[in-house]
């Protein structure tokens, strides 16, 4: 199962939901899509969507889905890390009136170069891409991700042995 969230930002979202409503009608996803749409005005034809959804059904699409696609906002990218899974984000852009700014596009492509441990997708080109070849790209990701919590007490032991 794919899932989808736009969050709950009052600007539409139409060019993600777009490209995974037609990604399923050319049967380029061939699973099951929830998707949680938000105030986008699109309406899906080949998924299933929600415009709104409660935490708790968004922890529960989390767990399930195979691969989940966020848009740019920390908490819903956060949510599906917490878990140990590697989400992909499209952040909004300010070009297609998707939000005020262009933030989202600079905050995630500074925490993939940072952490690598989320794929972003900008174009729709991308966002195909990201899909088709999850598994291969989260293959490569894993290998190299390190937990924040593994380098702490890598740092704490040579403190205390320091100390010693």
């Amino acid at each position: 199962m794919i899932f989808v969230t736009v969050g709950t930002h009052e600007q539409p979202f139409d060019r993600l939901l777009k490209c995974i409503d037609k990604m399923v009608a050319e049967n380029k996803i061939n699973e099951k899509v929830i998707i949680q749409k938000g105030y986008t005005e699109y309406e899906p034809k080949n998924c299933e969507s929600y415009k709104l959804i409660s935490y708790e059904a968004m922890q529960k699409y989390i767990r399930e889905a195979r691969i989940i696609i966020t848009h740019g906002g920390p908490a819903s990218f956060i949510m599906p890390l917490t878990i140990g899974k590697i989400p992909i984000v499209v952040p909004r852009k300010l070009e297609y009136s998707e939000h005020v700014n262009d933030h989202q596009v600079e905050f995630t492509e500074a925490v993939r170069e940072r952490m690598n441990n989320i794929i972003v997708a900008k174009t729709e080109e991308e966002i195909i891409d990201s899909i088709l070849n999850y598994d291969k790209k989260i293959e490569v990701m894993s290998q190299n991700l390190q937990s924040n919590n593994e380098r702490f007490i890598e740092k704490l032991k040579m403190e205390v042995e320091e100390l010693f």
